[in-house]
């Protein structure tokens, strides 16, 4: 003990200072994942408590008598239950994420690549449309709906939000990085315009194709005021608005809500961890030079 005493006060001051240092960071690591867990946690616990115990205080942290009946009553909504809702949202929201994906890639790759008149002009008009706030533009696009006869279907929800200008502005910054070079040699190989962005630039803009993918679909799986401007009939309800049926006059089925909110964030989970992945694939190979 004496001979560790020594040793401890013949380190130097650094040493010390520097193994506290990454201590207090593992603290506040430790700390940060437990504020975001927590919640997800209590979430999955409460979808499982009857309606009794979940206003009990002090709250409990497992379920004394676990049941699914707050599962079973999202089955029980106004039309068609969680499944309709769900299949309505995974249709909505992967159409729309697919058709951001391909016109900003094609916007950004023309803005990018191509000298034209007006390209500059066009560019900055695009990106005034990033400070104009969508509930601006809610009611002319509702009129432009109600013009079209597109209330109520899908159309509604999928094609006011198939161009982003946040999507154009992205891709268009990160394709400045490819190579001109590379595009020259394609079309001195024989490759079409079309082939040379779909065999060229696409494959090396993963990185910004898979985050741009993730925020849109974020964006349109949790959106609840467009849907609830264009739709009034139950069968079209996105996950969103079915789930806004549990919210009462007089009160909320608590139990009913966390249920759904835990099926409903799984699918965003499965996702980001996939299009995570895609990233970093994405920017090993554009870090590849021939």
């Amino acid at each position: 003990m004496i001979a560790t005493a020594r040793a401890v006060a013949r380190r130097p001051p650094r040493a010390l200072g520097k193994r506290l240092e990454v201590w207090l960071l593992r603290l506040a690591l430790a700390l940060g994942a437990i504020a975001m867990i927590g919640p997800f946690y209590w979430m999955i616990v409460t979808s499982f408590k009857p309606r009794e115990e979940v206003l009990v205080f002090p709250p409990t942290w497992w379920p004394h008598n676990p049941t699914l009946e707050p599962w079973l009553e999202l089955t029980r909504l106004r039309g068609g239950g969680f499944v309709v809702f769900f299949r309505n949202s995974i249709l909505v929201t992967a159409s729309t994420t697919f058709l951001v994906l391909l016109t900003s890639a094609l916007a950004g790759y023309v803005f990018a690549k191509y000298e034209f008149r007006g390209r500059e002009l066009l560019f900055v008009l695009v990106l005034s449309m990033l400070m104009v706030p969508f509930n601006v533009s809610i009611i002319p696009l509702y009129a432009l709906m109600v013009s079209f006869k597109w209330t109520n279907s899908y159309w509604a929800l999928i094609i006011p939000g198939a161009v982003s200008p946040f999507g154009i502005f992205l891709l268009r910054q990160y394709m400045h990085s490819i190579p001109n070079d590379l595009i020259d040699a394609a079309r001195i190989d024989g490759a079409s315009e079309f082939g040379i962005f779909f065999r060229v630039a696409l494959p090396l803009s993963t990185a910004a194709l898979s985050a741009l993918g993730i925020f849109t679909f974020m964006w349109v799986w949790d959106d609840f005021l467009w849907p609830l401007v264009v739709i009034d009939e139950p069968r079209l309800y996105t996950l969103p608005l079915g789930l806004n049926q549990l919210r009462g006059r007089f009160g909320s089925d608590v139990a009913a809500m966390t249920a759904g909110a835990t099926a409903a964030v799984l699918p965003v989970l499965v996702v980001y961890l996939a299009a995570q992945r895609r990233f970093v694939e994405g920017i090993a190979l554009t870090g590849l030079k021939g």
